[in-house]
């Protein structure tokens, strides 16, 4: 579409969606609005990426270079968010000991990487808890319980038993509470942070029904927002329908794993919903066209329930191709960044409720021991870098096209008001 058309159709989406809306202070927190994200006043879209790694490098003085390295590597490319661990259960370089027993040095390592993130421009979300093992995750906390007593059959029983929860609970407060030794500035208090995120990839497997689940979101997200107001919230689902959507569950790839998509997001804390997709994982068996397939079924399907069930911002916060596959091509990867880019464009230009997507994984060059097959090294892989800067340059044209619209209408305003008065 050329850029005179589609500013014509944004103006129209904003005299009919944002005639009447006041706009936000200029705080540089980012916050919702219907289907939108909104930075200071006008609608902000997502281009990023995942670095689980960066609080754990950090936490090592000397390698600090590398967080520093691809936060510049990922600004010159117009990735404006980054995803990553705020978190690391027991085992070697912890965050947390134990439980309420914190690494200082760890810590420090997670200061550093908001303040290099603010200052490259770069938005944060960070998750809170891991599902798996790796970093400690459910397993870890059920554990500790264990350690103290508690009479735990399942990992599952992370969601549901007290101790567990009193375990979780304190380490968000203790997260969102810490001070900034590089900063100054209380975490809960910083807008360089987006969102926060309750758990990755959360899963249930012994209550398929979604029900435990659903209540630990419900009781988390409250909890999360009685600390800290200033934040967005999401849970971190993959985005697997249940028991709401019934006749969406046949999009499920064979997974039944106790979250529901809709239910779920539809928690009145959680500000915005999102969606991995990984089809070569999923589909593992399919060629590269029916995993396409898929990938672009999965994403509309998914955009359309953010738009008229959820009528909350969809954030694609996974998906990547592995270089692993025998089959591999550096083609196939970054068409299939393009097919996730597109959906998020299209929604995006029609004022929808797509509101970005981040690739796995970023690493900088000297991480060969981080590689997991999905890891993007941008001066390493021109093509796909090339691909992921033509879609921060899509979204930022749509954004300074949002803006001046809506400069115009809040000039047509005063001028109107100026004429009365």
């Amino acid at each position: 579409m050329k850029h005179w058309a589609l500013a014509f159709f944004i103006a129209i989406l904003i005299q009919k969606q944002w005639h009447h809306v006041q706009v936000e202070a200029g705080d540089n927190f980012i916050r919702t609005r219907g289907v939108h994200f909104m930075l200071n006043g006008n609608p902000y879209y997502v281009n990023g990426f995942n670095a689980y790694w960066l609080m754990y490098v950090a936490s090592d003085p000397s390698q600090r270079n590398k967080v520093s390295a691809a936060f510049r590597e990922a600004s010159s490319h117009g990735l404006s968010v980054a995803r990553t661990w705020a978190f690391s259960d027991a085992g070697y370089r912890p965050l947390q000991y134990s439980p309420g027993s914190y690494n200082e040095q760890v810590f420090k390592g997670l200061d550093f990487v908001i303040a290099e993130a603010r200052r490259y421009g770069i938005k944060l979300v960070l998750s809170l808890v891991n599902n798996y093992d790796s970093f400690g995750g459910k397993k870890q906390y059920v554990n500790w319980a264990r350690s103290q007593g508690q009479y735990l059959t399942s990992d599952d029983d992370f969601f549901r038993n007290p101790v567990v929860k009193g375990y979780y609970k304190n380490h968000v407060k203790t997260v969102l509470n810490r001070y900034n030794t590089m900063t100054g500035i209380v975490y809960k208090n910083d807008p360089t942070i987006m969102a926060w995120e309750l758990m990755n990839e959360p899963r249930c497997t012994s209550d398929p029904s979604g029900r435990t689940i659903q209540g630990w979101i419900m009781e988390m997200a409250s909890y999360v927002k009685s600390i800290d107001r200033n934040h967005l919230l999401e849970a971190g689902l993959e985005g697997f329908y249940g028991q709401t959507t019934p006749q969406r569950k046949r999009l499920n790839p064979g997974y039944n794993i106790g979250t529901d998509f809709i239910a779920n997001n539809r928690i009145p804390g959680i500000d915005f919903a999102t969606v991995h997709s990984y089809p070569d994982i999923w589909l593992s068996n399919s060629n590269d066209q029916s995993q396409l397939s898929f990938l672009e079924n999965w994403l509309s399907t998914h955009i359309q329930d953010a738009q008229y069930l959820l009528r909350k911002p969809l954030l694609i916060t996974e998906f990547g191709k592995s270089w692993k596959d025998p089959n591999f091509s550096t083609y196939q990867r970054d068409l299939l960044f393009n097919t996730v880019y597109y959906k998020i464009y299209a929604s995006a230009k029609r004022g929808g409720a797509a509101a970005g997507g981040l690739f796995w994984q970023l690493l900088t060059e000297g991480m060969d021991s981080f590689r997991d097959g999905y890891d993007v090294v941008l001066s390493q892989s021109p093509s796909t870098a090339n691909v992921i800067a033509q879609q921060s340059h899509k979204l930022y044209q749509i954004r300074k096209i949002f803006a001046r619209m809506r400069n115009v209408e809040r000039w047509k305003r005063a001028r109107r008001g100026s004429l009365v008065g």
